[in-house]
């Protein structure tokens, strides 16, 4: 991993003589107030703005003061025309564009493409405040008030759309972002190294046009620079290099001199006497400038199956370690992708988490209420990252598989400014997680391993040999935690790994006697193999495994706490079968699922790439011998696979019965115990065999960072974006 510059090293620019704003200004009077001109950097965003390192315009705002920089928020603004987005004048360096904390097309539409009346992120839970594809929209009135001020893109929106991707709203493959929103560079990932390097590059003078080697951006080229070497990969299904013929009267030594091959000592296999073996001639390629062309837009906007290539060679590029540099083809314009950023060291992440955050919504909210920012004030962020690889989710396509852990002692002076500043606290920390809940300090075991693994998951198939489980700095937190003053109870509720947690029998008696508000949110997602190997999730043992832990520390503890499980309906993978034996298995444990989460193919996920493709992008792509995967597409069997998740529902019993007497299934049908609906003259109350269930709501908020904050607020809906 190439040497970095560190986040807070940077000379400050002249600006920093105006000192830190109480709230980063959102209007010409509060510029004044602060006594600016103009301010450097003005971000735009389709959230309201909230002053907490949740949010990721705060912390990039925050970042950006605390590198010298005067930094203005264009927050929600009307994108109907250019005029607010000259509310703050014009920048001097950059407009920084991002959608929000979610993607603005999840934010506003349900799996079946039905417009959400609510949005968290705005004043009193308002819908139809941003619009769809934000960025695109944002960046244009950007470029209709300032013709020649750089746009920087940044947030989930702009990352998981960085390449040529799979757009479920439209059902086709859209060009990269950076190409429609014609942006002059767009940050992915965790943004703070990106972000501040930029700035400080564009404060020097340097043309943006000339900023094109930041690792963790992507930027449009007109031609590829001199001294790469150009890797090809715009094909499957092609030969490998064909081997010069050697001519087999040349001595070994002619042999390695007409190729430039070498020769070397060995021993023969049978006699085991030392012979002179010749070495083919390998060119050695570095990595660090070597640039993988990916097959052009065109091309997988027509061919499914390069699309899934294309995506399985990005997600195979993404370790910052050993990823090369990625180049795909747009009609006249190449989109050039650097490598990921390196992650942020402890220290690093510890002094972003320190900058001056008023931890409140913007005072002229006053009155009104976040839910984005309900959900989270009481919560405190451990970690970022993710090494699990879920492939319907996008947190390791967007914040890294490599975690990054803030100190412990960092942690416990937020959770202090939570109880000493926040209005209405109560002595409860509603969450200590992440992206997970327990995978704060947990990496690879050696540095030099980890620089060079392509695994795409530590945890699957089984966990890595290589991977630290130890859950004790987990377990340490958690009591210095509770043990402050003035706290009464520490709460998890961020998505916990049962397959790690179960490694430490002493975290989950932990978790389970202390940190467990009656019931604890899990996602076995499904119980069928053929589904969770297309998830890259556990089986269901290993979830049964920690529910029998779970229950026994519950019991030793004197409780009564239950499991929420989730599943997903409709996975690309699952067949009607699977999901015949995912309802068996519900009412088997007496579960009732409120409500349910049909997958939702986010762009540039793994999953998403099954969904378009109906090909397996974890195996090698082949026209001829590729596994094919059958998505789900059907809107009627989206709707049976969710009914069955639902089987108890009374509304569902005709499509299901229709469905198992079709598929000769119609011993399920009935008044026994092993029957998963009664006869069609059965009352549900009459049902024989039937026992006390438990309801489960499985409506969660999955959200992910903006510019650079891996922050997760829980909430009502589950999205795999």
């Amino acid at each position: 991993m190439s040497a970095v510059t560190p986040l807070f090293s940077y000379t400050k620019y002249w600006a920093e003589c105006f000192g830190t704003a109480p709230f980063l200004p959102t209007s010409r009077e509060e510029m004044d107030q602060l006594g600016w001109d103009s301010c450097d950097v003005i971000i735009v965003t389709g959230d309201a703005y909230v002053d907490h390192p949740s949010f990721g315009m705060a912390v990039i705002g925050r970042l950006l003061e605390a590198q010298g920089f005067r930094v203005g928020i264009i927050d929600q603004p009307d994108w109907r025309n250019k005029q607010d987005f000259m509310r703050l004048g014009k920048p001097n360096l950059f407009f920084g564009v991002a959608a929000g904390n979610m993607d603005s097309m999840i934010n506003r539409y349900t799996a079946d493409k039905r417009v959400r009346s609510d949005d968290a992120y705005s004043p009193d839970d308002e819908g139809g405040k941003r619009p769809d594809r934000a960025v695109i929209a944002y960046s244009q009135r950007c470029r209709e008030a300032w013709k020649d001020v750089p746009i920087v893109l940044g947030s989930i929106e702009a990352s998981l759309r960085r390449i040529a991707h799979y757009d479920y709203w439209s059902d086709e493959v859209r060009r990269s972002i950076l190409v429609d929103a014609q942006a002059d560079i767009l940050l992915y990932g965790n943004a703070e190294r990106a972000i501040a390097e930029v700035a400080q590059r564009l404060s020097r003078g340097q043309d943006v046009t000339q900023v094109t080697d930041i690792r963790g951006t992507a930027v449009l080229r007109k031609d590829l620079p001199e001294g790469w070497t150009l890797i090809d990969s715009t094909r499957v299904d092609t030969p490998g290099k064909v081997d010069t013929l050697l001519n087999p009267y040349d001595s070994v030594e002619e042999q390695a001199a007409s190729t430039g091959g070498k020769c070397a000592v060995g021993r023969d296999e049978e006699s085991g006497e030392q012979v002179l073996h010749f070495v083919p001639y390998r060119e050695k390629v570095d990595r660090a400038t070597s640039v993988i062309r990916l097959p052009a837009y065109h091309k997988v906007k027509t061919d499914p199956v390069l699309y899934a290539h294309a995506s399985r060679v990005l997600h195979l590029e993404t370790n910052p370690g050993n990823a090369r540099a990625l180049v795909q083809r747009h009609e006249d314009v190449e989109v050039w992708l650097n490598p990921p950023p390196v992650p942020l060291s402890t220290d690093e992440i510890d002094e972003v988490f320190a900058l001056p955050f008023a931890r409140v919504p913007h005072p002229k909210y006053e009155g009104r209420r976040i839910p984005a920012y309900e959900m989270i004030r009481f919560s405190v962020n451990i970690m970022r990252g993710c090494f699990g690889g879920c492939t319907f989710c996008s947190i390791t396509e967007h914040e890294g598989r490599i975690i990054q852990s803030r100190s412990e002692d960092s942690i416990i002076d937020e959770i202090e400014k939570i109880r000493d500043l926040t209005p209405g606290f109560t002595g409860v920390i509603s969450d200590l997680g992440g992206p997970t809940a327990n995978m704060y300090r947990l990496a690879c075991k050696s540095t030099e391993i980890e620089s060079a693994c392509r695994r795409l998951s530590c945890v699957f198939p089984g966990i890595c040999g290589n991977l630290n489980t130890d859950h004790n700095p987990l377990i340490n937190l958690y009591r210095r935690a509770r043990d402050l003053p003035g706290i009464k109870k520490v709460l998890i509720a961020s998505g916990l790994r049962y397959d790690l947690a179960v490694e430490s029998p002493e975290y989950v008696e932990e978790l389970v006697t202390h940190h467990v508000g009656g019931y604890l949110k899990i996602a076995p997602e499904h119980t069928e193999d053929g589904p969770l190997n297309k998830m890259m999730k556990p089986g269901i043992g290993t979830y049964e495994r920690f529910s029998a832990m779970f229950e026994k520390y519950t019991k030793k503890a004197g409780k009564k706490q239950y499991l929420i499980p989730y599943f997903i309906a409709a996975h690309p993978g699952t067949t009607e079968n699977d999901m015949v034996e995912l309802a068996l298995w519900l009412k088997r444990h007496r579960f009732r699922a409120d409500q349910v989460q049909t997958y939702y193919p986010s762009p540039m996920a793994t999953a998403t790439a099954m969904y378009h493709s109906g090909r397996n992008p974890l195996r090698r792509i082949s026209y001829k011998r590729g596994e094919k995967i059958s998505p789900v597409r059907d809107l009627d069997k989206r709707r049976l696979h969710k009914a069955l998740l639902r089987y108890h529902d009374e509304a569902n019993w005709p499509l299901i019965r229709e469905y198992l007497q079709t598929a000769g299934r119609a011993e399920l049908i009935g008044d026994g115990e092993n029957c998963l609906i009664p006869a069609e003259d059965t009352q549900a109350s009459g049902h024989k065999g039937a026992k006390k269930t438990r309801h489960f709501s499985t409506q969660h908020v999955r959200r992910k960072s903006t510019l650079g904050n891996g922050r997760k607020p829980k909430g009502r809906r589950r999205l795999q974006s």
